[in-house]
Order: structure tokens, then sequence, then C-alpha cells
């Protein structure tokens, strides 16, 4: 008899570190009437990335290292639609030489349980030869170990 794999749940916000506020947009609605499922990989790279600029880790101009993402996912629970501002939780599960896992989970404004919730990975590489960094910058990972 083999065993099913357990099978994914909606998260509390105190799961997560920090939040940031989001307002949908018309066009993130699909033809079923709620937001398309590729909005949701907007949001969690609008929450990493506006993050990390905001506490100085990271220079999108003039930083010598970048994060590019290698893996994604996602689940989802229930249904969120324009017009309604979503909320952002993030956080760090792994930290690595050159890679971080980031967590994220999106919330109805106010609710307790996730709408959704997955992560992605960045690995960090020189932003001229794209090859990943032997260790991540001693300021990106100060602010990734507050996320933890």
């Amino acid at each position: 008899m083999t065993s099913q794999p357990l099978r994914a749940q909606a998260l509390d916000r105190s799961s997560f570190r920090c939040f940031r506020d989001i307002s949908t947009r018309w066009m993130d609605n699909d033809a079923y009437g709620h937001v398309n499922n590729v909005v949701y990989y907007q949001w969690f790279d609008t929450a990493v990335n506006a993050y990390l600029i905001e506490q100085g880790a990271l220079d999108i101009h003039q930083g010598q290292t970048i994060g590019l993402v290698v893996e994604t996912h996602c689940n989802y629970f229930s249904p969120l639609a324009f017009p309604q501002t979503v909320q952002v939780g993030l956080r760090v599960a792994r930290i690595g030489s050159s890679s971080v896992r980031y967590e994220l989970g999106v919330f109805a404004q106010g609710q307790a349980l996730s709408a959704a919730h997955g992560h992605f990975i960045h690995v960090y590489v020189d932003k001229q030869t794209r090859r990943p960094v032997s260790q991540l910058p001693q300021v990106l990972k100060n602010v990734l170990e507050t996320l933890t």
C-alpha cells in the first residue's frame, strides 16, 4: 500500500514575517472571474524584490549580484478577484551559499488564512557572468536572516 502525500492546507498569517499590500487590477481577472494563477507569481516576485530593495539589500541598477528564479510553486485555496487588496506574506525558509528559498502567502485583506501560498528559489549570480556567487553578499544575508 502506498501512502498519499499530505494535502497542502492554507496557512495562518503568523507563518510569515512581513507583509506587502498589493491592489488587484482589472486585467488580473480571467474569464472565470477570479485572479489568474500566473498573477500570483508576479505578486511573489514583487513582494520579495520590493522588500530587498527597500532594505538596501538589492540594487537593481548598480548592484553586481542579482537573483534569478530557478524554481516556483503555488497552492491555491480560495479565489481572489478585482477589485480587492491582497496582502502577501514573506518568510525565508533556507539560506544557502548562493541560493535562497522564499516562502510566500497571499491573503485577502484582513483574512486569517492564506488564499494561496507557495515558494520560489533565487540563485544569486554575478550580474555580468550570470554564474552563481561563491557566497551571498553580507548585506543581503543580514536582511534575509530577519525573515527566517
